[in-house]
């Protein structure tokens, strides 16, 4: 990419579902009215130091693994399993007889959008687009942020037309991976994916987006109460080949062949 443009943040934004696979990450939550919070864009620690946006401890932190479409993993970071999708694999039947027509769209993954030069998306076709949530699904959002751009480019390029006004674009890097940083502002029109856990905040919202999927690696409200509030990820594992049994309630009991299976004779063989 040659420059970072307000329209090259967007087209980036709008990527993700032609990104990636499947992805495993470290997630840290830093919630408003933290005492350690504060405005300023240092605000994304260093690999294994621990400490959150602001530099103090998160207030949430997990392990998390996506399979698209629709498998979910989340731990504590001491391995105790929160909440996993049980039913991967059950029958869809009863969407296909709702009379909605959304079940029947295609995967994101089996349509072809509209891209720029490298490779980012610049019109978003119609298809069966959503994340697996967990909580308030801020991590969700963050996995597809097209919520900070909207779907295609608006029809005249006139004052706050866009969702979210941008400003201070970079190139940076997260966790040793190559980013892209940005304060953004949002105009009326912005509307989150989940009203609950929005990406931008009132006033003006630091965000960065990794450059390879286009997940929203980290943000971090500026200004007003919920100065220092935000997320930062460090991404694990990209496109990883992640089993059912991950996802799964009960294992299927599959065999790791590269352990010693030991043999339990009585004292009569």
């Amino acid at each position: 990419m040659t420059a970072y443009t307000p329209d090259a943040f967007r087209h980036i934004a709008r990527s993700s579902p032609w990104r990636w696979d499947t992805v495993r990450f470290e997630l840290h939550r830093k919630f408003p009215n933290a005492p350690d919070g504060g405005p300023g864009r240092s605000w994304v620690p260093s690999a294994g130091s621990g400490a959150g946006p602001g530099g103090g401890l998160p207030d949430l932190a997990l392990n998390c693994w996506v399979r698209r479409p629709g498998a979910l993993r989340v731990e504590t970071l001491e391995g105790k399993l929160l909440a996993s999708t049980t039913k991967i694999n059950e029958s869809r039947d009863s969407l296909f007889i709702s009379g909605n027509r959304k079940p029947w769209l295609l995967q994101p993954s089996l349509v072809n959008p509209v891209k720029d030069e490298d490779g980012y998306v610049v019109r978003r076709p119609e298809a069966r687009y959503g994340e697996p949530a967990y909580g308030t699904g801020r991590a969700s959002a963050c996995l597809d942020p097209v919520e900070l751009a909207g779907d295609r480019p608006v029809p005249l390029e006139a004052p706050f037309a866009n969702v979210a006004e941008i400003e201070d674009i970079a190139a940076v890097t997260h966790h040793g991976r190559p980013a892209i940083e940005a304060v953004l502002t949002p105009n009326p029109s912005y509307r989150p994916l989940f009203p609950d856990a929005p990406l931008l905040f009132p006033g003006r919202t630091a965000i960065r987006l990794d450059l390879e999927t286009s997940i929203c690696v980290a943000s971090q409200s500026l200004e007003g109460e919920t100065a220092g509030a935000g997320h930062w990820m460090a991404l694990l594992g990209i496109n990883e080949y992640m089993l059912d049994d991950l996802f799964e309630e009960v294992s299927m009991g599959l065999t790791d062949v590269r352990a010693h299976i030991p043999w339990n004779l009585g004292p009569n063989a």
